[in-house]
């Protein structure tokens, strides 16, 4: 990399850059937010020959999404192959000067602003200590607007403000003569600008990884905006299949962009994917989006993970997607099934994604491989068997990999309501907190608080069924077991298979009509070890 160059650029010769798209705002820079009292602050700073800060650009020939317009000004493109010099600090000085040069009227909050009506004062002197230049021009005093000055011929200021000739050229010299204090990196890889752009705005937010691919993958010719491609694969508007209507809206930008490299590179680590090649990047986007959608159907249908929120690792997509996309639209053989099942609740059970997710995901891409081909998966050392005692008393969390196995492997069972033995309906919304409305304890917690277990033990993973809100907050409230389940009965004769979806068997043998909590939880623990070991021994 080139060291850094210093540079001084005149007024003109600056902004004579924006106008032919030479020197562009990165999108990820944050919105013109200045407001006019500042702008006309920087130009009295100007005038009186006060420094105003460096302007850093980044020149290079990478074409990054970038401000295509400051209020009612449209910015040029430049040539196919031309270097840019991109804005990485300054931006909001640089684009107030230049919207006051051009006159621009920006709408902000509802009301339109115009950089046409800053103007200097002709009434006070060249030297005064005060501020000369104002956001309107000021009511019964000679003023001239600075886009006048900047702007106008010799010919007409000389005819304007004849009055005023020698202080107008002095505040038109002072401005054009003035020396911007610049600093050019030059072919930087955009990793590494974007380093720069955080450690100077150590006031912002450090760029996600996203915000760099958004402003890396733009292009305008190929009507490709990653940012919109998102938003577009998360709703879309009208017809079309989005993540949305799936239950699949929570999947982060990060695991589609790990989604793209996978299919691209095999590697979905940080530096991999800013190395990734623009136009194969946009050219795999649709061919992504089918894998990935195919990875979502599977889950949903076979899995019967409805929602995205009890997915134990948003990481389980990357390969999902990787395998998806190589079936090129055929449907999963009933022994491709298996392994998918098996790779998922062994991933999910040994807490995998926990750590160093993008080297292990990169490792399972060759698991995903194995399957294609029809072959079990190797996990020679990694193999892991689910003890019933090792249940009993494992406390419930929404955040740990292993409960969410668990909770897959109960809404895999399509579980019925108890009151109609109608199918539970699983909500994201509901799903955020080991509190709401889709999780509910089978032995009510207020209830055994009452028979003197400690909250630790009334929250065991064991104790979780899936119920819909209503009988969860309105039904079943505090009730033992043995009143609630029998209030049921009363309503749905099909009671015990409705029972049999929850993974829990005869009441009587469950401890349920005794409220007897501890035999409950160890013939639970039996059922779902012995549901979790078939699993990862297809």
């Amino acid at each position: 990399m080139q060291q850094p160059e210093n540079q001084s650029k005149k007024y003109s010769a600056l902004f004579n850059d924006i106008d032919c798209g030479k020197v562009k705002v990165p999108q990820f820079q944050r919105d013109f937010v200045w407001y006019k009292a500042q702008t006309a602050k920087l130009i009295d700073s100007i005038l009186k020959g006060f420094p105003i800060g460096t302007f850093i650009l980044w020149k290079t020939k990478e074409r990054l999404r970038h401000m295509r317009n400051i209020g009612n000004i449209e910015l040029p493109e430049p040539d196919s192959g031309d270097a840019i010099q991109y804005v990485l600090d300054g931006q909001q000085r640089i684009t107030s000067l230049y919207a006051v040069r051009k006159g621009a009227r920006l709408t902000k909050d509802g009301v339109v602003v115009d950089y046409k009506d800053i103007s200097i004062d002709l009434s006070m002197e060249t030297n005064s200590e005060d501020e000369v230049v104002c956001e309107e021009a000021p009511e019964g005093h000679p003023s001239i607007p600075v886009h006048t000055l900047l702007t106008a011929s010799i010919k007409d200021l000389v005819e304007t403000y004849s009055e005023h000739i020698d202080k107008v050229s002095h505040y038109k010299e002072a401005l054009e003569r003035y020396d911007f204090s610049t600093v050019v990196i030059e072919e930087y890889p955009i990793d590494i600008a974007c380093e720069v752009f955080t450690r100077i705005n150590t006031g912002g937010k450090e760029l996600t990884l996203f915000e760099i691919m958004v402003a890396k993958t733009y292009d305008q010719e190929k009507d490709f905006d990653l940012s919109q491609r998102y938003e577009e694969l998360i709703s879309i508007e009208g017809e079309g299949k989005d993540l949305t209507s799936a239950g699949y809206e929570s999947i982060p930008s990060v695991t589609v962009l790990q989604c793209v490299a996978a299919h691209l590179t095999n590697e979905i680590k940080r530096k991999d994917i800013l190395k990734l090649n623009k136009s194969e990047f946009i050219d795999s986007w649709e061919t992504v989006k089918d894998g990935l959608f195919a990875a979502v159907d599977y889950l949903r249908s076979h899995l019967g993970i409805s929602v995205s929120r009890i997915l134990p690792y948003n990481s389980l997509l990357v390969p999902l997607t990787w395998f998806f996309i190589r079936k090129e639209g055929h449907s999963v053989g009933a022994k491709e099934h298996l392994f998918l099942r098996q790779y998922f609740y062994w991933a999910s059970l040994t807490n995998r994604f926990t750590s160093a997710a993008e080297t292990k995901t990169s490792a399972d891409l060759r698991r995903m491989d194995s399957i294609l081909k029809g072959d079990s998966p190797d996990y020679a050392g990694e193999e892991i068997e689910i003890r019933a005692e090792d249940l009993v008393w494992r406390g419930f969390s929404v955040g740990d990999a292993f409960c969410k196995a668990i909770i897959s492997l109960f809404s895999e069972k399509e579980p019925r309501r108890f009151n109609t033995n109608g199918k539970v309906q699983l909500d994201n919304s509901w799903l955020k907190a080991s509190s709401s409305k889709n999780y509910h304890h089978f032995f009510p917690r207020a209830f055994l608080k009452r028979l003197g277990y400690e909250h630790w033990q009334t929250n065991s993973m064991m104790n979780i069924v899936l119920v819909d809100d209503y009988l969860n907050k309105r039904v079943i409230k505090a009730k033992p077991p043995s009143q609630y389940v029998k209030d049921f009965e009363k309503q749905n004769a099909d009671i015990t298979n409705t029972l049999a979806t929850h993974y829990l068997d005869d009441p009587s043998e469950m401890g349920i009509w005794d409220d007897n909590y501890e035999v409950f939880l160890n013939r639970r623990a039996e059922l779902v070890a012995a549901a979790l070991n078939a699993a990862l021994s297809p």
